[in-house]
């Protein structure tokens, strides 16, 4: 078994590891090649336009990430034309279905991309231009797997005439891809594309003049393609475009509903995850994951084990059924903490409405599995996940917690990334991410940033101001946006638009979004009026970051629309990756593959 997946760039392990192995596949299968066909392709990966088309590269993966092929595509946005530059797989791999698997997703891609066909060079098949009958042979093979795409060769041009010092032979075809259009191929898109790749790819071969003579040679309008000659009736295949996609990894506490608070004017229910799922169940947007179990450390590392102690104790030792709540809050003394676990609740805890239950401890414990879960998708690959989680996370402290939050789980996250690069915490939350600034408060490798609702009016009160920027080393990587108490959506993306080009200015290898959805109109906890077009408009504005990004559910109340605006903001955040995105409509030796 083997799974294809895109890599964006050489941050992760992971894809570092991938990319030198795809380097090996490489020289083994194309010894001729230009080292520059291969050598700069990390940073062609990050800088998109470095050669002027932007690089795509997608790998197939055996279980133990073992790549076993590999698909390189140009893609050029403005004449709207994508290119296959190599397809391989290594030479100890059985079998054609690695080939078939990579060529489906790139005609995926080259859908989603908006592009007018996707275009690639075969050698030929034909005795008076391919003398050797072993390489004619293979040369054949290939064109008959692409004939069954409906993938034809362009004839009755110059392309195959040779380049200059060539010897002529074995000149390759350019072959043109209509992705199931049921268009023909028009001059005008015909020699544009021709142009690209003779002028950007093939510059060091082709001089001006040759260019121009078979550029000029694309008369026929359509232009011609060679007859079937191999397929008279296309194979039964996935059609371009139709592949189940699953662009975010989707993890879900499935031990929430455990941590169920039966008491009137508790907001924070179970009935939110399903508000939540049903709107995600047939958008096409997610794939849902299992539930990895995983040690105390990961909540060690950001909590004070004195506080996760207790939280343990208390809520196994919590009455049946029952809720206590903090009622005294003693002066934190360290050296002297209340006894009674009841009353030490106030010790711990910053407010009167969040309970020790029996299940919160393990829902909590739960909720934390779940995002690293879905962090450890990033890290293995994936480009976005979202862990839908609860209790929320984001007013735990290092040592204290609250706001329904018992474990800061967008914390967590940004801890275990911070191994791998530095990370960015945007909390959009209604109310003050408190917890994130006050474990990151030192630290200049995690930047948080948080928008909210101004504390002089909402919760937690005694943070959030705009001049709480962190200390010592972290002076400076806590940003705080405080907003009155009545914001639209052009407003929010305003205050939005300067948190994302402080984080821009980060340039984190990683992104988590502590999602708040009480910022929508209606919320019984906030008082601004944000719907599902802001909410998609605001994730679009995150996805336009390009990072790997993790989305950590936290508030969010109003169940009526508590779904529809967490389905926008995912189909945003995924759209707005110009990775990803569909481009407005484009404006009016060569190697084996």
């Amino acid at each position: 078994m083997f799974r294809v997946r895109r890599i964006y760039d050489d941050v992760l392990p992971i894809n570092r590891a991938a990319l030198a192995e795809v380097r090996k596949i490489f020289d083994d299968q194309f010894p001729d090649a230009p080292e520059g066909d291969i050598k700069d392709l990390a940073l062609r990966l990050r800088n998109p336009f470095r050669k002027r088309f932007k690089t795509i590269l997608y790998v197939a993966e055996q279980a133990r990430h073992k790549v076993t092929g590999f698909a390189i595509v140009l893609h050029e946005p403005e004449i709207g034309f994508a290119y296959l530059d190599f397809i391989a797989a290594g030479k100890d791999v059985p079998g054609r279905g690695i080939g078939a698997a990579l060529y489906e997703h790139i005609r995926d891609e080259a859908v989603s991309l908006g592009v007018r066909g996707l275009f690639f060079e075969c050698l030929p098949d034909d005795p008076d231009r391919c003398a050797d009958p072993k390489i004619r042979k293979l040369n054949a093979a290939r064109l008959r797997f692409y004939e069954q795409y409906g993938a034809r060769p362009i004839v009755g041009t110059a392309y195959e005439k040779p380049v200059p010092g060539s010897d002529g032979d074995n000149a390759p075809h350019l072959v043109w891809d209509g992705l199931d259009r049921g268009a023909p191929l028009d001059k005008k898109l015909a020699r544009e594309v021709v142009r690209a790749v003779l002028e950007r790819k093939y510059a060091h071969l082709c001089p001006p003049s040759y260019v121009k003579e078979v550029v000029d040679s694309f008369a026929d309008d359509p232009v011609r393609l060679r007859e079937p000659r191999y397929v008279k009736v296309p194979a039964e295949r996935p059609s371009a475009g139709q592949l189940a996609r699953a662009p975010i990894a989707l993890t879900v506490n499935d031990k929430h509903d455990i941590h169920h608070i039966r008491e009137r004017g508790y907001v924070e229910s179970p009935v939110r995850i399903g508000a939540i799922t049903r709107e995600l169940a047939q958008s096409g947007l997610v794939e849902t994951l299992p539930v990895k179990t995983y040690p105390m450390k990961h909540i060690l590392a950001v909590h004070d084990a004195e506080l996760v102690g207790y939280l343990e104790r208390a809520c196994a030792n919590a009455p049946e059924g029952k809720s206590v709540y903090p009622y005294v809050f003693p002066i934190r003394n360290a050296t002297r903490p209340p006894r009674e676990l009841a009353v030490r609740a106030g010790y711990y805890c910053i407010d009167t409405f969040t309970p020790i239950h029996k299940n919160a401890f393990p829902a909590a414990k739960r909720a934390v599995d779940c995002v690293m879960t879905a962090a450890d998708a990033i890290l293995e690959g994936r480009r976005l996940a979202y862990a839908l989680v609860r209790p929320p996370g984001h007013h735990a402290e290092r040592r204290s917690f609250g706001g329904f939050c018992y474990f800061n789980n967008a914390a967590v996250a940004a801890h275990h990334f911070s191994a791998h690069g530095r990370v960015a915490i945007v909390d959009v939350d209604y109310h003050h991410g408190n917890g994130q600034e006050d474990i990151f408060r030192e630290r200049a490798d995690v930047l948080t940033v948080s928008i909210h609702g101004d504390p002089a009016f909402a919760y937690p009160y005694f943070t959030g101001f705009a001049d709480e920027r962190g200390t010592g080393a972290g002076e400076g990587f806590n940003v705080n946006i405080p907003l009155p108490e009545v914001q639209d959506g052009a407003q929010y993306r305003r205050a939005l638009s300067r948190a994302l080009e402080i984080v821009r200015g980060f340039d984190p290898a990683f992104l988590v979004i502590a999602l708040g959805l009480d910022a929508a109109k209606g919320d019984p906890t906030g008082t601004w009026s944000l719907g599902p077009k802001d909410f998609e408009e605001n994730g679009r504005m995150f996805g336009a970051l390009s990072l790997p990004t993790l989305v950590v559910q936290e508030g969010g109340y109003r169940t009526r629309t508590l779904g529809t605006n967490a389905r926008s903001f995912l189909r945003g955040l995924y759209e707005g990756d110009p990775a990803r995105s569909v481009p407005k409509p484009p404006r009016s030796s060569r190697r084996l593959l």
